[in-house]
């Protein structure tokens, strides 16, 4: 029997938890004792689980990593950010790599589903998992996969129940308890047995959709100064068949923002300097200067006073 742990309970780890508990006695586990208690009272800041889910009794919310060690299926969710200089910060994948570590048994079975660049899961994660625990080996003792997080907070559209989900496993162990149970928490379920792959794919599903609004956000300055109207000038575009509809504007969250970055750093660490990849990063980041201005343009124009 399979009993799952979701480490990491943001927006990403806590409607996987709730949907997991739906058939399986699951765990839920953060540092944060504040975001634990708020969990056990049944309070979600991001509002992305509604209260009534918290009642289900095969849910148990903790912040000690030891009180985890009865799983056998650790779903990793923590953040992947960059540092000031855009470098990647796997500070919060370490951490947890090295809590596992000292509570891994046979047969355990990690799935990271943190955004990262290509190769972070097998060179960087397995070496952490392995480390304190050093007559365990990955791919015999203990199993790793990977399955990219798709969840878009607040889009009630695209909730998991909605959305196709990546399984990225190279293994036959439990294979299919692991389709089985991602199942409640994807529409339909895309194996493969390339963790390397499947990283690549998900980094670039953000990637290409920050290039193409940077390069939206940058047509629509040009009209700007040419006195065009953009709207118009995508209504009229769209009416080709082939021509992809995008809408200007801030480009915000945790992941678009981020993994062009993840991608240019591996990229130049194998010698390939990229020139499109962090194209739209530029002008993006600009975007909030733009819509500040403009707020401010329009607030003079209705001539408020104090």
């Amino acid at each position: 029997m399979i009993k799952p742990c979701v480490i990491g309970l943001g927006y990403v780890g806590l409607p996987i938890l709730i949907g997991l508990s739906k058939k399986y006695l699951s765990t839920g586990f953060d540092i944060n004792k504040k975001r634990i208690n708020d969990l056990n009272n049944g309070k979600d800041i991001f509002n992305e689980v509604k209260k009534k889910d918290f009642t289900n009794k095969n849910i148990k919310f903790t912040h000690s990593i030891k009180s985890a060690r009865n799983s056998n299926l650790f779903i990793v969710t923590v953040p992947t950010p960059i540092y000031k200089n855009k470098n990647p910060d796997l500070g919060h994948l370490k951490n947890v790599c090295e809590k596992l570590s000292k509570i891994l048994k046979h047969n355990d079975i990690i799935i990271f589903e943190s955004t990262v660049y290509p190769g972070v899961t097998n060179n960087y994660c397995i070496p952490l998992l392995e480390k304190n625990k050093s007559s365990l080996v990955e791919g015999e003792d203990f199993f790793v996969g990977y399955s990219p997080e798709r969840v878009n907070p607040g889009d009630k559209n695209h909730n998991l129940k909605k959305i196709d989900k990546i399984l990225a496993y190279p293994h036959k162990f439990k294979k299919n308890e692991l389709v089985k149970l991602y199942s409640l928490v994807g529409k339909k379920i895309i194996l493969s047995k390339n963790i390397k792959e499947a990283e690549t794919a998900k980094v670039i599903e953000n990637i290409q959709r920050d290039v193409n609004i940077g390069l939206i956000n940058e047509i629509y300055l040009v009209c700007k100064k040419l006195k065009l109207n953009f709207n118009n000038i995508i209504d009229l575009a769209s009416t080709k068949w082939n021509f992809k509809k995008f809408s200007p504007g801030l480009v915000g969250g945790h992941c678009l923002p981020v993994d062009p970055y993840y991608f240019a750093y591996i990229s130049k660490k194998n010698n390939f300097n990229t020139k499109i990849t962090l194209a739209g990063r530029y002008i993006n980041d600009s975007m909030v200067d733009t819509a500040t201005n403009e707020i401010i343009d329009q607030i003079k124009k209705l001539n408020i006073k104090k």
